[in-house]
């Protein structure tokens, strides 16, 4: 395929992705904006008006915002793709796709971009709620996009890794029920690990998620539990694997062919 017929794929693929979120906007946007309300309300005003200041000058309900802006993006680029691919899969329109001189690396790319803009609409959408709350700064706006737009971006390839390999809807919901949603509160989303003892700081850097988490709010408040440039290569290396996992099961047609 010519770069021109390369283009014309990926935007067929990703213009369905992005049609869908819309479509269906009640199960793709709606729920997260609510969710993230009744965590501002439950633990940003009442828990954090007895927390009060964290570091000097920083309000609780600050300190959270950042993390569950950012929950809302792995937990929705992660839905997005594993949802859409596991069913195109399970429907056989996949295959469809995969007869099709279309490179694999472009089916990747057409189902990432649906997970990333998802993730980063509904992040925004969180973001813009938050603010009824509370006030916010921003401290780096670089980094504050970087780590929106990688993490959105590993979770959908997450998602997609996890659609491929799944064999049923039972299986495809193990991963964000006994893996994302423990890492995600155990990232440092509602505390810093700073208040933790010293063995348990160290098991917690061994969660991915607290890298996302710390480099987003590093992005708004100018402070992370762990470097800012830490945080950034472990995010774009995860990437670069699950990227070439993905590639490489949908070359062997790993959970693709009977």
């Amino acid at each position: 395929m010519n770069g021109q017929k390369i283009a014309i794929a990926f935007w067929t693929i990703a213009k369905k992705e992005v049609s869908r979120i819309f479509r269906i906007w009640t199960q793709t946007l709606l729920p997260s904006v609510v969710t993230s309300v009744l965590y501002f309300v439950i633990f940003g005003a009442f828990i954090g008006s007895r927390i009060g200041y964290i570091e000097g000058t920083i309000t609780y309900m600050q300190f959270i915002v950042p993390g569950l802006v950012m929950m809302a993006v792995i937990t929705n680029a992660f839905q997005n793709v594993v949802g859409s691919f596991f069913i195109a899969k399970f429907q056989r329109n996949i295959e469809e796709i995969l007869v099709s001189p279309t490179p694999n690396w472009v089916i990747i790319a057409g189902y990432v971009a649906g997970g990333v803009t998802r993730g980063v609409l509904v992040g925004l959408l969180v973001l813009l709620i938050s603010l009824v709350f509370t006030s916010l700064t921003v401290y780096y706006v670089g980094a504050i996009l970087i780590f929106i737009l990688l993490t959105s971006i590993l979770f959908s390839l997450a998602g997609l890794c996890n659609a491929i390999y799944g064999k049923n809807f039972d299986q495809i919901a193990i991963v964000p029920t006994f893996v994302l949603v423990p890492l995600t509160y155990l990232g440092g989303v509602f505390y810093s690990i700073k208040v933790l003892p010293e063995f348990w700081q160290m098991v917690s850097k061994l969660n991915p998620i607290l890298y996302m988490v710390n480099g987003f709010r590093y992005g708004f408040l100018g402070i992370s539990d762990v470097s800012p440039t830490t945080s950034f290569v472990v995010l774009f290396m995860s990437c670069l694997a699950f990227l070439y996992v993905d590639w490489r099961l949908i070359n062997k047609g790993v959970g693709l062919k009977n």
